[in-house]
């Protein structure tokens, strides 16, 4: 003799299913953010630690081109370094306009996109 599942049973399995497949659409959601954030953000990281290298090469270059001008090789270092003691300066005090405020921003739209 064959049982047929009650109504209240259908509803039931039905939810659960509905629950589970939910679920994994959430996971999956939540995965599709995090790497369009981790992708974006490692592609920038990567091009930030170009510009860095090159600044870094074209600083030295600036630095022995102002000693040898200057007559003393470390003058032009001294020149460098204070030039960029107040670039420092600058962006302490405008930390959260120009850095935190666009990076906040940056990864907020992608967050919610």
């Amino acid at each position: 003799m064959e049982t047929h599942p009650k109504g209240i049973e259908v509803l039931i399995s039905k939810a659960e299913s509905y629950a589970e497949t939910r679920f994994e659409l959430s996971k999956l959601k939540s995965l599709e953010v995090t790497n369009a954030v981790a992708t974006s953000l490692l592609s920038r990281i990567i091009i930030a630690i170009i510009i860095t290298l090159f600044l870094l090469l074209v600083n030295v270059g600036i630095s022995l081109l102002l000693g040898d001008l200057l007559g003393r090789p470390f003058y032009g270092f001294f020149i460098v370094a204070a030039f960029y003691m107040i670039v420092g300066i600058v962006l302490y005090f405008f930390l959260y306009k120009w850095i935190r405020k666009p990076v906040s921003n940056f990864i907020i739209t992608h967050v919610l996109q």
